[in-house]
């Protein structure tokens, strides 16, 4: 790609997200989306593949429908009550289409097919920031109306992200697709908490942020998209090969890692909300994700090759995302004790 397109798309990306977190009136939000989206759509299409063009199209159609929703949610929610202040959402139908809009723009459960068919057509650092990035300017609309939302509705699509992340998950090799079935059900936490605690989700979702960007930074030094693609990189990057064990345990959410924080925090609030049943029932759900996690660390680095190979062994680098991934993976890995601290800025 050329360099002043890439530059351009990147800083569209940057404005659209902060015109989007940082507006208060609908129409600017909606045109922080539109931005985004059209920003984003040359970076999935980027190869000139048919598969890569499929899923452009795919994102493109689907991000409109949403956008469109969202667009006729704010006006009727300003027809009725005259404001379009996103905070004073008072509409019921209003509150609807903004949790239907919000919800494919996200990829919740029911409108979650795109998500991996777009993953898997595009490259691994465009996946990043559709699993990162892109997923902030639709959360921050959800945390602004979370006061207005339809508890019943939002509970049961984030149950079923759940269930249906970790069971669409068990039978898929492509790394790509794993990642965005883990996406889905992370979703499904961060959805059930919102009503109840807001800046627990964005806690949540900050730090499924930093170790989803862990995972796929070092998937994109090992140039990994398959599962047998990731039995023979053992061989030529074995540290690196240990810390994405870690990162994935991490983010399955397993003690003593980062990612057992979020979990533990969420099932603690929703107990003290007396919902037990839904902790149980998220609890139960996420084992399902927590099997591909370990399909994939068990590839990682347990399994070897039947043959030795002639690479030679990288044991020192020195770029740039060399250095951000040993950041974000210590950090995936190691954050679990400050854990106190992060409570009390969040």
């Amino acid at each position: 790609m050329n360099p002043h397109t890439k530059l351009l798309t990147t800083l569209s990306l940057l404005l659209g997200t902060t015109i989007t977190i940082s507006s208060n009136h609908w129409l600017m939000a909606w045109t922080g989306l539109e931005i985004n989206t059209l920003a984003i759509i040359p970076l999935i299409s980027k190869s000139h593949h048919p598969r890569a063009i499929e899923a452009a199209i795919k994102y493109f159609l689907v991000q409109a429908t949403a956008s469109a929703l969202l667009l006729f949610s704010s006006m009727i929610n300003a027809w009725s009550s005259g404001q379009w202040d996103i905070t004073q959402l008072t509409n019921p139908t209003s509150c609807l289409l903004l949790t239907t809009a919000i919800s494919m723009k996200l990829g919740l459960v029911p409108f979650h097919f795109w998500f991996p068919e777009v993953l898997q057509g595009t490259s691994l650092l465009t996946a990043l920031l559709l699993s990162t990035l892109m997923k902030l300017p639709p959360l921050t609309i959800l945390f602004m109306t979370s006061h207005s939302l339809n508890p019943t509705l939002l509970v049961t699509m984030a149950i079923a992200s759940t269930a249906l992340g970790g069971w669409m998950g068990l039978n898929q090799t492509q790394v790509r697709k794993i990642m965005a079935f883990s996406s889905i059900s992370h979703l499904g936490w961060m959805a059930i908490i919102i009503l109840y605690n807001p800046k627990l989700t964005m806690l949540t979702f900050y730090l499924y942020i930093m170790m989803t960007t862990a995972i796929f930074l070092t998937l994109n030094t090992t140039k990994t998209l398959n599962l047998s693609t990731l039995l023979a990189s053992w061989t030529k990057t074995p540290m690196l090969n240990t810390t994405l064990m870690l990162a994935l345990l991490s983010l399955a959410g397993l003690p003593p890692l980062a990612g057992f924080l979020p979990k533990w925090l969420i099932i603690q609030e929703l107990t003290k909300q007396e919902l037990t049943p839904t902790a149980t029932a998220i609890t139960m759900l996420s084992l399902l994700s927590l099997f591909f996690y370990l399909r994939l660390a068990y590839h990682a680095t347990i399994t070897l090759p039947p043959n030795s190979t002639t690479h030679m062994k990288q044991w020192y680098t020195t770029n740039l995302t060399s250095t951000l991934t040993a950041t974000l993976t210590s950090m995936s890995i190691l954050l679990l004790p400050l854990s106190p601290m992060i409570q009390t800025y969040a």
